[in-house]
């Protein structure tokens, strides 16, 4: 198994990306420390906190001896352009996207020291190129990818790795709205040109691989798993 013995500790993992990278990370023999706002069934140690706040992050991560690993999935949305994107909505999404990313990275980095490991955030395929109505979420996911580069660059000579997903539209209670609307879902999964969206166990084994050491040699990267969507567009034009 590619994670065992490993310590992985993983936000959002109640749900969606987060409970398939725990629960992928569990099966390849890691053990797993979940962190989210409700329980998490997928993982052997679940912890209840608030990422984006540092006292609550502090006390969850305080009792940890080591990690390996670092997945921070926890993340929110607001679809609203900037005009109309309220301030209080708009510190939200900072809060726990990017802040969240910080403080967790600040706390979990002393117990990845003496080994090593590997951090890897959850960026999103709108940090890297332009989706309308959603001036937060794209700027939150922008910042964390230029923090896993500034990351990867400071933390080199400890030999902790730190990369990013970026994910394409995937099954997640994040877009389950839109699964109601058929006409709308059919506009977006023709913007994936493999014409699917994604299933959150694809960002998952994306997961695995980049806390294994078969990604011992890839550090700094924004890694888009996205069924083609940042490739270009999809019909023929």
């Amino acid at each position: 198994m590619r994670l065992s013995g490993k310590v992985v500790l993983v936000t959002g993992s109640a749900s969606g990306i987060g409970e398939a990278a725990a629960r992928l990370c569990s099966a390849e023999g890691a053990l797993v420390i979940g962190i989210d706002l409700v329980p998490s069934p997928s993982c052997a140690d679940s912890r209840i906190a608030d990422v984006g706040d540092e006292e609550q992050v502090r006390k969850a991560l305080e009792p940890i001896g080591r990690l390996d690993a670092v997945v921070t999935s926890a993340g929110i949305a607001r679809r609203f352009p900037v005009a109309e994107q309220d301030s209080a909505g708009w510190d939200e999404v900072m809060r726990v996207n990017l802040r969240g990313t910080y403080l967790v990275s600040k706390y979990a980095i002393p117990k990845m020291k003496p080994r090593g490991g590997s951090i890897i955030h959850m960026a999103s395929v709108v940090g890297v190129t332009g989706v309308r109505n959603r001036s937060a979420y794209v700027a939150s996911k922008g910042a964390v990818i230029a923090l896993t580069r500034n990351m990867a660059l400071d933390y080199a000579k400890d030999k902790i790795r730190v990369n990013c997903l970026c994910p394409g539209f995937t099954k997640t209670p994040l877009i389950l709205g839109l699964m109601n609307d058929s006409e709308r879902l059919a506009k977006i999964t023709a913007l994936h040109p493999l014409g699917r969206l994604g299933e959150p166990e694809d960002i998952g084994h994306a997961v695995v691989f980049l806390a294994s050491d078969e990604s011992a040699w890839i550090t700094g990267q924004s890694i888009a798993v996205d069924g083609g969507f940042t490739a270009g567009h999809a019909a023929d034009v």
